[in-house]
C-alpha cells in the first residue's frame, strides 16, 4: 500500500505542476494577445476556469494526502488523552471518506454521467463538460484511499 501512496502522490504532483504550468502559459498569452494584438484568444479564458478546477479539486485530493500538508484546527484534539485523540482522528478520517463517498463519487459520478448523457460542450473549446467534471469523482476516490492509508498507518 505504501508503495501505491507514494506513486500517487508523486503522479499527481506531477500533475499539478503541469495543469499550473500550462495555466500560467496560458494566462500569459491571454494577456499578451490582449495588449499586443489587442484582441483576446477566445479560448484561453475557458482554458483558463478549467485549469483551475482541476487544480483546485486535485490539489485538494493531494493536500488530503500530504501528513501535516493541509490545515486543521486540531487545538480541542490535541487536549485529549492519545488514545482518544487516535479515535478522534480516526472517525474525522471516517467522515471524510463518507463525504468522499458521497458527494464527491457518486454525486459528481452522476454530475459526469448528466453532462456527458445531455452531450453539454463548453462553448470555446468545444470539450465535453462531463471531462471537465470528472476530476470530482477521481479526487473522491483519491481522498478515499489517501483516508484509508492514513487509518491503516495509525498505530493505536
Amino acid at each position: 500500500m505504501q508503495k501505491t501512496y507514494n506513486f500517487l502522490n508523486k503522479s499527481i504532483e506531477n500533475m499539478l505542476a503541469a495543469i499550473f504550468g500550462l495555466l500560467v502559459i496560458d494566462v500569459v498569452w491571454q494577456v499578451a494577445s490582449r495588449y499586443i494584438i489587442g484582441q483576446s484568444s477566445s479560448f484561453t479564458e475557458e482554458f483558463a476556469r478549467f485549469s483551475l478546477i482541476w487544480l483546485a479539486v486535485l490539489g485538494a485530493a493531494y493536500i488530503n494526502g500530504q501528513k501535516e500538508g493541509h490545515l486543521s484546527m486540531d487545538f480541542l484534539v490535541t487536549k485529549l488523552p492519545p488514545k482518544k485523540q487516535l479515535v478522534r482522528k480516526k472517525n474525522i478520517q471516517l467522515f471524510m471518506i463518507l463525504f468522499a463517498i458521497i458527494v464527491m463519487v457518486i454525486g459528481g459520478g452522476n454530475l459526469v454521467y448528466i453532462t456527458l448523457k445531455l452531450g453539454q460542450t463548453s462553448p470555446a473549446l468545444h470539450v465535453p463538460l462531463g471531462y471537465v467534471y470528472a476530476i470530482v469523482p477521481i479526487s473522491g476516490l483519491l481522498i478515499i484511499f489517501f483516508c484509508i492509508h492514513r487509518i491503516l498507518e495509525t498505530k493505536e
